[in-house]
């Protein structure tokens, strides 16, 4: 299939010939005049060898690859593509690495999709496109997901709205593209949750803290604990099945906090030792008393999105970290994280210290935490890793 071309620089190749799928605006040599946003190109060096394909975006990141090396797109792609990444997700399930019915198929670069999440809850799949390209080939991707006998997708939902520029995203709209099932409930390490694909926040869940969820569960015997920024309660549910004495969940969306009684009823979890709060978690932490919680959770929502925003962002981590820390009760674990992307580990990592420090407790590293295994990361495209998380001992 003849495709417009874009060609590079001959001293920018270097990123693309070790396998990163971005190319920046300032690589491009030349290009076809009638590529518009969203089409798909062939990508060449000067001396006209063929580098590989992908979608042209008008930005600083024009090009995201989708093949690197001599094999040309065809129709085929697509449907080759899921294949590959649902092979990938099924030896994590034949092993035992995700205990659930939900898990997610596409992790954009980490499976050679660029710009596509592809989250499935039970029998819903929830298609979230990052990009005008992916998003054009939405019928194709549909196509290839139901060529997966295996995944018995009675839904599909197109979610792709908040992630695509504004523009294109007021034609297209969120839609279900087969059936109508808006509130999956799935399984994860033995408790039930109720999804809200529609509403809900990325595609309905966090499947990415499956693995933490249930390293709260083990730790929570006796314990009582916060959850901050509870959303859907997928924490507190893993520490009350884990016989935490007490729970308390706080989260500033009343919504989040509905769906989260009813997570709590599936389940038979709710009573005395649970308390819902809907408020902010800054200002909750101004009001507890100290050493009310053996065990805290700080999860946030990415508070940076944009490198313009990344010291703000890593003042405000440092000033929760130290709420956290100076409320504790000693021995107590601390589970810290950041989804924030422009956020790297170690400028995380330098919030939390500077926090401890500030805090003037001994602090232990107990375990570095990460996103869930079928999340992978690209050896090539290190910034797919975006969930950092910490698991300290604080003592005084």
């Amino acid at each position: 299939m003849e495709l417009p071309k874009v060609i590079l620089h001959q001293n920018k190749t270097f990123s693309i010939k070790r396998q990163h799928p971005w190319i920046f605006s300032g690589a491009i040599l030349k290009k076809d005049h009638k590529i518009s946003d969203g089409d798909m190109v062939d990508v060449y060096d000067e001396q006209g060898q063929f580098l590989g394909f992908g979608h042209f975006h008008l930005g600083s990141i024009s090009v995201k690859i989708l093949s690197f090396g001599i094999k040309h797109f065809s129709d085929k792609f697509w449907k080759t593509r899921l294949s590959e990444a649902f092979q990938s997700r099924q030896k994590l399930l034949s092993a035992g690495l995700l205990i659930s019915n939900a898990f997610r198929l596409a992790h954009g670069e980490s499976d050679g999709l660029p710009g596509l999440i592809i989250d499935i809850y039970r029998d819903v799949a929830v298609i979230q496109c990052h990009t005008i390209g992916m998003h054009r080939h939405i019928e194709q991707i549909v196509e290839a997901l139901e060529a997966i006998d295996q995944l018995k997708l009675n839904s599909i939902f197109d979610k792709s709205c908040d992630s695509l520029p504004t523009e294109y995203a007021r034609q297209v709209g969120n839609k279900f593209i087969k059936g109508n099932e808006g509130f999956p409930q799935i399984t994860e390490n033995e408790l039930l949750y109720e999804i809200n694909v529609v509403q809900g926040q990325k595609t309905g869940f966090f499947l990415d803290q499956r693995d933490n969820r249930l390293l709260v569960k083990e730790l929570s015997q006796s314990r009582s604990v916060l959850n901050a920024f509870c959303y859907t309660g997928g924490f507190s549910l893993s520490a009350l099945k884990g016989n935490a004495s007490k729970v308390v969940s706080i989260d500033s969306s009343a919504k989040a906090m509905e769906l989260l009684e009813r997570n709590l009823h599936l389940n038979d979890l709710q009573g005395d030792r649970h308390q819902s709060l809907t408020e902010d978690v800054i200002s909750y932490f101004k009001q507890i008393k100290d050493h009310d919680f053996d065990l805290i959770i700080l999860d946030p929502p990415a508070f940076a999105k944009t490198l313009a925003k990344r010291h703000t962002a890593i003042q405000a981590y440092k000033r929760l970290n130290l709420g956290a820390m100076l409320k504790i009760k000693c021995p107590g674990f601390l589970f810290t994280f950041s989804c924030s992307q422009v956020v790297t580990e170690e400028l995380f990592y330098s919030a939390v210290v500077a926090a401890g420090i500030e805090s003037g407790k001994r602090i232990k590293i107990i375990k570095r935490l990460s996103q869930a295994p079928d999340h992978p990361v690209s050896l090539f495209h290190p910034e797919g890793s975006y969930l950092k998380g910490l698991l300290l001992e604080i003592n005084n």
